[in-house]
């Protein structure tokens, strides 16, 4: 399934759902989509494809076409990246396997948030936050909306800045696989790994040039030029650093509450010309056929 290149196309290839921690369920997420004229969208949540189910039954009711993703974490000389896998098998039993793993890493995160977490005397924090995140694995949004209805902080960005920001208690960084093993998760599945967000991990350019070519060397395919708040300098050199490793260039808001305009579904600014974008390589992907 190749997406021809179409000026009245829009195409958000990174967002997230209460399948990890996202504020909309999967069908209210398509939705939101749909209405904002979004024609090609990727589901893309935190190590699971709980989500991508339900998102293709409403991927049809809303006449869009659902490719698949999944955004996958890993460490690079110890830094936790994200690697956003798209349109691979979501029946392939070795990428399953695979996301399985994946979730007992984020449990296992889970539970030590809670324990560090304790002193907060919230009676049941582990269990109120697994109910916020829907049932599913809770991340660290969910532990700070406990805190707010529970009245320890006045709101989210409170819950960050005491307790679960960098460096805090509640900052626990788990166990993530290589960058190396996960790129080949996707490329094994049949699916195009993806460098997700680079200029959000707060590395030098210098060392974001080293990610970039040790991420094309391990087989990643593509790199997130345009995602959410990112200036005009940013979009520049991500597509400086797109070319230079001659990696597909790809896009996505990385959305995941409604009322935050700079990180709106279907909101990216242009890719710079010159690229060749991702979704000229995608395949039709059993599971997620939907008609271009």
């Amino acid at each position: 399934m190749t997406i021809p290149q179409d000026p009245v196309l829009c195409i958000d290839l990174h967002c997230h759902s209460t399948a990890s921690d996202g504020a909309l369920t999967p069908t209210e997420l398509v939705k939101r989509a749909a209405e904002r004229e979004v024609t090609h969208l990727a589901l893309t949540d935190h190590d699971t494809i709980s989500g991508l189910a339900e998102a293709v039954s409403a991927a049809t009711v809303n006449d869009i076409v659902l490719i698949s993703g999944v955004e996958l974490s890993c460490l690079w000389r110890s830094h936790t990246i994200h690697v956003v896998g798209l349109d691979f098998d979501p029946d392939d039993a070795e990428f399953r396997e695979a996301l399985e793993r994946q979730k007992r890493n984020r449990w296992d995160r889970a539970a030590m948030i809670a324990e560090r977490l304790s002193k907060l005397a919230i009676t049941d924090l582990l269990e109120r936050a697994t109910k916020e995140a829907g049932g599913d694995v809770p991340g660290r949004p969910h532990f700070a909306r406990v805190m707010v209805e529970a009245g320890i902080v006045k709101n989210a960005a409170q819950a960050f800045k005491r307790y679960l920001g960098a460096g805090k208690a509640g900052d626990v960084k788990a166990y993530w696989p290589e960058l190396q093993e996960v790129v080949q998760w996707v490329s094994a599945a049949g699916g195009l790994a993806v460098l997700a967000h680079p200029r959000k991990y707060k590395l030098t350019a210098t060392k974001l040039r080293e990610l970039t070519a040790d991420f094309r060397r391990a087989g990643g395919q593509a790199i997130e030029v345009s995602t959410s708040g990112q200036s005009s300098g940013d979009l520049g050199f991500l597509a400086e650093l797109c070319r230079r490793e001659k990696l597909l260039a790809s896009q996505g808001s990385d959305f995941h509450f409604p009322g935050a305009p700079w990180c709106e579904v279907g909101r990216i600014m242009k890719m710079p010309d010159g690229l060749e974008p991702v979704w000229h390589h995608f395949r039709q992907v059993p599971g997620v056929d939907a008609p271009v």
